[in-house]
């Protein structure tokens, strides 16, 4: 794609842009979209910014009938000094060829892709929120739309970033939540999608997801899908444990989405020198380690809520209360960090950072 361009078609009237502090996550979009189509032979082609839009797609488009698709999500946001950033965005499209690969999806040349996602944000730049905890969530999507009902890969897609301006994910924010032990659904299993950003993933945890908010918790806490045994992923996020003083998460095992807020937290823990392990953690560990007075903190992360305290774990008949409630020490601080480097409020050490500047390479 070297020498491409992206054509830009500008709304003419603009959207009304939401009161800052009534947002909710996800329900808002933005002026523009980012579309890129592929058919074979031509592989990628027609990258172009367009006014936000319906789209107008063929009934028999496989996508909807075998789920060949693919998102991620990222965020955009607005510092104290007026700049536009980024957190790892390298991070997400590198992860979006991994799920491109698992689910038969042609690859995307990643550095391209970034480019015209920062033109999108640069040209939607007023759409970023400024208030605190806010920020403009981007979400890059692929469907398979070649029209023909049959089991095999498409021979054609759309690569579309959608852009939304968001508030807290969590109506909690920072506070602990309280989450239940699924036992009996299950999220994923080896060899499946589990570690692949992919629809079905999430359509899976629909069921136990609503059965848990209707007895008060919010989210489910995930065991491995064979023994129902082994701790995966909380809601659509990584988990962390600290037990006595070591930070322990579940080791990636080909079921567990490869997170790039956990990765971060990893880095963070090993650059503050505190023990931090990835390996097999399970529910009776878990239990004992409460028991012993050896728990001392939960939490989940993910690009949304970036960083999630867990205050309660309800496991069958068991009730675990960690750390009185309270949001612990780590936790705190990770979040603290995480944020401030994501704001532009603390130095950024690991160079996580992407500025969003105006660029030439749009054609208009």
């Amino acid at each position: 794609m070297e020498g491409w361009t992206v054509t830009v078609d500008r709304r003419i009237t603009k959207k009304e842009k939401p009161n800052t502090e009534q947002l909710e996550f996800g329900r808002i979009f933005t002026d523009h979209m980012f579309i890129m189509d592929y058919m074979e032979p031509l592989g990628w082609h027609d990258a172009r910014i367009v006014p936000y839009q319906q789209l107008t797609i063929d009934p028999s488009a496989m996508t909807f009938h075998y789920g060949q698709s693919v998102f991620e999500g990222m965020k955009a946001y607005h510092t104290d000094e007026g700049e536009i950033q980024l957190f790892r965005p390298e991070k997400n499209l590198e992860r979006l060829n991994h799920s491109n690969d698992r689910l038969c999806i042609p690859q995307i040349d990643e550095e391209f892709v970034l480019n015209a996602i920062k033109q999108l944000v640069y040209l939607d730049k007023d759409w970023i929120p400024k208030a605190d905890g806010t920020s403009l969530y981007i979400r890059p999507f692929i469907i398979s739309t070649e029209p023909f009902i049959g089991v095999a890969p498409s021979h054609q897609y759309k690569l579309i970033v959608i852009l939304s301006p968001v508030g807290s994910y969590y109506k909690e924010g920072i506070n602990p939540v309280k989450i239940a032990v699924e036992n009996h659904y299950v999220r994923a299993v080896k060899g499946g999608t589990g570690e692949a950003k992919t629809g079905g993933n999430y359509a899976a945890s629909l069921k136990a997801q609503e059965k848990c908010t209707q007895n008060g918790f919010s989210q489910v806490l995930w065991l491995d899908g064979v023994e129902k045994k082994y701790i995966e992923e909380v809601g659509s996020m990584n988990v962390f444990f600290k037990i006595n003083g070591e930070v322990v998460t579940p080791a990636l095992n080909g079921s567990i989405l490869e997170g790039i807020t956990r990765n971060s937290v990893i880095q963070l823990l090993n650059h503050w020198n505190i023990p931090v392990t990835e390996r097999k953690v399970s529910m009776e560990e878990l239990y004992e380690a409460y028991v012993d007075g050896k728990l001392e903190e939960a939490f989940g992360s993910g690009t949304a809520a970036v960083l999630s305290p867990i205050g309660q774990l309800s496991w069958g008949d068991k009730d675990l209360f960690i750390n009185n409630g309270k949001t612990g020490e780590v936790s705190k601080a990770l979040y603290d960090t995480l944020t401030g480097i994501q704001y532009g409020r603390k130095t950024d050490p690991f160079n996580w950072v992407e500025k969003v500047k105006e660029v030439s390479a749009i054609k208009n």
